[in-house]
């Protein structure tokens, strides 16, 4: 699996939420709906992300040095993790308490057609950024279903990315639902619920994006497709005979570290394991592209 930073899908998000946050304040500032108000924050936070996932990723970029010799690839990793904190402080909350406050004291919209204006034009650009990132996503997913790439992928970018734009159509959704419940029945409190339920929406993303890049920053292991690639590229059957154990740790999304102590023919001289190590290393990395770490300690297989 290519780590994949996604900078393409990251640069249509941003260009996107920016625009639409400018367009929801003003929308809320005409209409003095709660619910475009939310969206607003909400696009507010997303465009935050993408620059912070893309600060992630030239921060993640410097060179190893003496203080961080495996190099600064968790970076990555890191700012994710904030943005997962971003969507729920910013996004979630705010509109979880601007809900509640609207359903308690509802006030009446003024010119709500131009908030249903802004945002159908707001499900379009949304549109656009999502189908950005599904096209960058598809050759990294595979066969794999969507849930099981944001779950599985060791690269954070697309499956917050993905995640944040799913939110952001379905909160539009919401916030149209909203408007519209509220221009037919002239009833306000219905867009107080419609605030609500983006709130609700956005929590249940930015929990599940927490999970998974704390995951990640904590440090996710090599898939277990890349594990038994890893195990039967090892082994050559003459020299190498089998692994006796193996432990990998991705140190960014780009790179993998693999140690692993392996068992030798016996009666191999010293110029012959140090042969057999480096054709094994050469046949791990040609299989699993990410392993650029590789340490493996020869040894005898022995049975106690």
């Amino acid at each position: 699996m290519s780590a994949g930073g996604g900078k393409k899908a990251i640069l249509a998000a941003l260009t996107a939420n920016a625009g639409i946050a400018v367009a929801k304040f003003v929308g809320a500032f005409i209409t003095g709906s709660a619910s475009m108000m939310a969206e607003g924050v909400h696009s507010v936070a997303d465009t935050s992300n993408q620059g912070l996932l893309l600060f992630g990723q030239r921060a993640a970029a410097k060179d190893a040095d003496e203080l961080h010799q495996f190099g600064y690839g968790r970076n990555r990793y890191f700012y994710s993790f904030v943005v997962a904190l971003v969507l729920f402080t910013l996004g979630s909350v705010f509109a979880v308490y601007e809900g509640i406050h609207k359903i308690q004291h509802p006030e009446e919209l003024s010119q709500p057609i131009v908030a249903i204006v802004i945002l159908v034009i707001a499900i379009g650009l949304e549109t656009y950024s999502f189908l950005t990132a599904v096209g960058e996503s598809k050759p990294l997913k595979g066969n794999a279903s969507w849930w099981q790439f944001i779950r599985n992928s060791r690269s954070p970018e697309l499956p917050v990315v993905l995640l944040e734009d799913t939110g952001a159509l379905i909160g539009l959704v919401l916030a149209l639902g909203g408007v519209g419940l509220t221009m037919v029945t002239d009833d306000p409190i219905f867009d107080g619920i419609g605030t609500l339920c983006i709130g609700i929406l956005l929590g249940v993303i930015a929990i599940v994006l927490i999970i998974e890049m704390k995951s990640l920053l904590i440090g996710e292991g090599a898939t277990p497709e890349q594990g038994r690639a890893i195990r039967e590229n090892l082994v050559d059957g003459t020299e190498i005979t089998s692994v006796i154990h193996l432990k990998t740790q991705y140190l960014g999304p780009d790179e993998l570290l693999v140690a692993a102590k392996v068992a030798l023919a016996p009666n191999l001289d010293i110029a012959a394991v140090a042969a057999a190590i480096d054709a094994a290393e050469l046949r791990v990395r040609a299989a699993v592209p990410p392993a650029s770490l590789i340490y493996l300690e020869p040894d005898l297989y022995r049975v106690i």
